[in-house]
């Protein structure tokens, strides 16, 4: 594997992570908590799995120009900010979403995860699509 495969990657682990997501909403609503436990934890590895992928890639290659133009490039600013901006802000919520869940504070963990799944969903989803409009499009 080169650094130019890392994109790929990049976009097949925030698809894994995103079907891991759903998976673990699906366990914990029919009261599977321990099978829950274990897929949101394989959800968090994947993610830092892409995140240290993700570092590796930009630090060889930098940043990689969008050259789409005319509204699909209005289109894929907008997803690309709402992804940034999300993604730096999903990693403190999942930080204390899962540490409040290991500590069994499953009133706080509950709560907090009502916010931190539909972010970690759309950052997970909105990674797949900033890939695809900027290598495949």
């Amino acid at each position: 594997m080169s650094t130019r495969d890392l994109p790929t990657l990049n976009a097949c682990l925030n698809a894994t992570a995103f079907v891991l997501l759903l998976a673990g909403y699906r366990l914990i609503r029919t009261g599977r908590r321990e099978a829950h436990r274990r897929v949101m934890l394989l959800a968090l590895a994947t993610s830092c799995a892409f995140l240290v992928s993700y570092v590796v890639y930009h630090a060889e290659v930098g940043s990689v120009r969008f050259t789409g133009r005319g509204p699909v490039r209005i289109l894929y600013f907008t997803i690309l900010i709402s992804h940034t901006i999300l993604a730096v802000a999903i990693v403190p919520l999942v930080l204390v979403t899962v540490t409040r869940a290991l500590r069994g504070r499953f009133d706080a963990h509950r709560a907090l995860a009502r916010t931190t799944l539909p972010l970690w969903l759309w950052v997970s989803a909105s990674g797949v699509v900033v890939y695809w409009m900027l290598y495949r499009l």
